[in-house]
């Protein structure tokens, strides 16, 4: 499986940015889709999942501004970044696994980071 991230950049605080997240090759095995995020000088943390029947996860820290949806006929994934924050600015990570979970190591196939930045 490959993952493909697009979108990212720049945004001022309270604005929105859109992450997609495209996977290929043996694409049908995949359950949960999502990302994890590393800020400068910080360790990687959890963002958000969806598996592929829509159920969704959030850390606390984005809960109520991003959402994640899917479409799984195109095998891709979204994260919508509402109200951005500039402790928002980090690289995203696209993710993709069999199993629902907020460790790093529940995921076998990782995309490209895309670089978010928030100025205040």
């Amino acid at each position: 499986v490959q993952l493909q991230a697009f979108g990212g950049g720049s945004a001022q605080a309270g604005g929105s940015l859109r992450l997609s997240c495209a996977a290929s090759g043996r694409a049908f095995s995949i359950n949960v889709m999502g990302w994890f995020r590393q800020a400068p000088g910080k360790e990687r943390e959890f963002v958000g999942i969806i598996s592929r029947g829509g159920t969704t996860y959030y850390a606390d820290s984005v809960k109520g501004r991003f959402t994640i949806s899917r479409d799984n006929d195109k095998n891709t994934a979204y994260l919508q970044m509402n109200i951005l924050k500039s402790e928002d600015t980090a690289v995203y990570y696209c993710i993709a696994g069999r199993v629902f979970g907020t460790r790093e190591s529940t995921y076998d196939y990782w995309g490209q980071g895309t670089q978010v930045t928030v100025s205040s």
